[in-house]
């Protein structure tokens, strides 16, 4: 009996923790992250070993967007090397009265979105949004990781990187806001990361 009711309670603190971390944050109409994100190009990056992986800064990234969606993944490479994933938006993707007549998921790596009737054009939705695959360099920016959830306003910085196996596994991230479908993620070495 006493077995059953230490699981009971943990179960019930799962539960709890759970709704916590996946309840969204509501903010009301109006931009909360309206900056670009800003970006430079790395002219002679120097590649670093991490975790078996060699990685290789591509360019320098800094962003304050807010949370879209968040997506966990424990199978694969991808998720040893970036557990998370953010679809993060800006600009007018950040507006929560445009956000309220867009459905917004993630799955299999990408970000979908859907409207029956676009609030802004097609293309300000693809260059305002993006997913986002996060590698978190440190603890602490993993800990920022875990506490950001659907809607709330983060902001991180770090590098756009590629990531190669001794196998011949790679894996690259795109170094523009305006491309969508495949290869169209970010693949972020985060080194400073906050939830706002």
């Amino acid at each position: 009996m006493r077995t059953k009711l230490i699981w009971l309670g943990i179960i019930a603190v799962i539960v709890v923790l759970y709704q916590e971390s996946s309840s969204e944050i509501r903010h009301g109409a109006g931009v909360i992250a309206p900056t670009l994100p800003q970006q430079r190009r790395i002219p002679n990056p120097e590649p670093f070993e991490w975790q078996g992986y060699t990685i290789t800064p591509l360019a320098t990234f800094e962003v304050e967007a807010r949370v879209l969606s968040k997506e966990r993944y424990w199978l694969g490479r991808e998720a040893e090397l970036s557990p998370i994933d953010l679809a993060l938006g800006w600009g007018p993707m950040s507006n929560e009265a445009v956000l309220d007549e867009i459905k917004i998921s993630q799955g299999g790596r990408f970000y979908h979105w859907r409207a029956d009737d676009l609030p802004i054009p097609k293309a300000v939705i693809a260059s305002h949004s993006a997913n986002m695959h996060l590698i978190p360099g440190n603890e602490e920016a993993m800990t920022a990781l875990k506490q950001a959830r659907k809607g709330s306003l983060v902001g991180f910085s770090g590098f756009l990187v590629s990531v190669h196996a001794s196998d011949g596994w790679r894996w690259k991230s795109s170094l523009t806001r305006k491309d969508v479908g495949h290869g169209a993620c970010e693949l972020v070495w985060v080194e400073h990361m906050t939830v706002l």
